[in-house]
């Protein structure tokens, strides 16, 4: 099948990050913006496989799964094309949507996270297998979401697992999420800490304020408890993660009257965890710290646990050499290996094969006036290519 002839060209990753960001695709509207990946990709070769999957009380998505090549390594490229909401576009200095190119700067939702990167991906194996002589070495396929930002649930996860019933093995993925801080060539994701939330509910007896004794008040044995979360080290951290952190983000109380007691306190906390820990190993953490901060005491509450994703390390060894060795190439630059920031797809994609993530900068992500520097564009696509070439000289 022929792209459409009004399509961008599937080298130039400038203009597919136009057409995309063009393309409204909050989560979890598509917008068009697979059909484009999939036009583009089809272009060169590539099979694709459009899915939508649905589950109740989440929002149907649908994604992507392009592959080029039936034998040997499969070398994945991994993203989504799904992005926040824009927020008040009268505060942007261009239209969100409308991709304009202003002193060398790319404006647009998702510029940076990251259709930008899956430009940059399209732009690299198109342009790999336009210039490569005979057949490839492996594989190329790219898994792309819409659901990357919402509930994550009809997403990534649900196209592995359609993979895993066709008997279809991923061998290392790029996840081309935003890793740099500064500037292109920064950081190479090598691992996510874990992340563990959980909600402590301490139950009372409401009661007039002026009759303490006929009540029981929640909030100070609340207070005890969090203050013994908070006080406590959990760890020193490990060669590539940082000591782990626990915050407190929600505290409520069901209560609006200044003179009554209230019958309920509670409160949310969530902690970001190194490869000391399991999640099992952290919920037992957790409840050890809450007895002991109410030993001896008569206090009922509940403990509610939830994440987003277990702590994973990709180590050092031949996919992260090959993209270090890229990235240096095309920017001079050896890039740090961190496990920094929050959580991503690869998460899940870490269960089926080796797992790294290189991108663009992250300092506009999520942030009115999201951009990337054109010439930023060019560079990650340089890498990507240069990363293919290594890595299938090596199969």
């Amino acid at each position: 099948m022929s792209p459409d002839p009004s399509s961008p060209d599937p080298l130039d990753p400038v203009a597919l990050t136009q057409a995309l960001i063009r393309c409204e695709s909050v989560t979890p509207n598509d917008a068009g913006a697979l059909q484009l990946v999939a036009d583009a990709l089809t272009s060169v070769g590539f099979t694709c496989h459009r899915m939508t999957f649905s589950e109740p009380g989440a929002a149907d998505v649908d994604n992507l799964y392009a592959r080029l090549g039936e034998n040997g390594a499969n070398l994945c490229f991994a993203g989504h094309t799904d992005v926040v909401p824009p927020g008040d576009v009268s505060h942007w200095t261009a239209p969100p949507f409308a991709a304009d190119i202003c002193d060398g700067k790319l404006f647009g939702r998702g510029a940076v996270d990251m259709k930008g990167g899956v430009a940059a991906f399209i732009a690299a194996v198109c342009r790999y297998v336009k210039s490569h002589n005979g057949p490839l070495a492996g594989s190329i396929s790219l898994l792309i979401t819409g659901d990357e930002e919402g509930d994550a649930i009809n997403g990534t996860v649900k196209v592995l697992d359609w993979l895993a019933k066709r008997g279809e093995t991923l061998d290392a993925c790029v996840v081309g999420e935003p890793s740099n801080p500064h500037a292109l060539g920064d950081e190479i994701k090598i691992g996510r800490r874990g992340s563990l939330t959980c909600t402590v509910r301490v139950h009372g007896r409401q009661g007039h304020a002026a009759y303490p004794a006929k009540a029981d008040n929640p909030i100070p044995k609340l207070v005890r408890i969090l203050h013994r979360l908070c006080t406590q080290k959990i760890d020193d951290g490990t060669a590539h993660f940082e000591p782990s952190n626990l915050q407190v983000t929600v505290m409520s109380v069901p209560n609006t009257a200044s003179n009554v007691i209230p019958g309920v306190a509670e409160a949310t906390f969530n902690i970001r965890y190194n490869d000391i820990w399991t999640r099992e190993t952290l919920v037992e953490w957790v409840r050890l710290q809450v007895q002991a901060a109410t030993d001896g005491q008569d206090v009922q509450c509940d403990l509610e646990f939830s994440g987003a994703g277990d702590v994973f390390l990709t180590k050092p060894g031949p996919l992260v050499e090959t993209m270090t060795a890229a990235v240096k190439t095309v920017t001079g630059k050896v890039p740090q290996l961190t496990t920094t920031g929050g959580t991503s797809d690869a998460r899940f994609i870490k269960d089926h094969c080796p797992v790294i993530e290189f991108g663009l900068v992250n300092a506009t992500i999520h942030m009115v006036d999201e951009h990337v520097d054109v010439a930023d564009l060019e560079q990650l696509t340089e890498i990507y290519q240069n990363f293919i070439a290594a890595y299938f000289a090596q199969a």
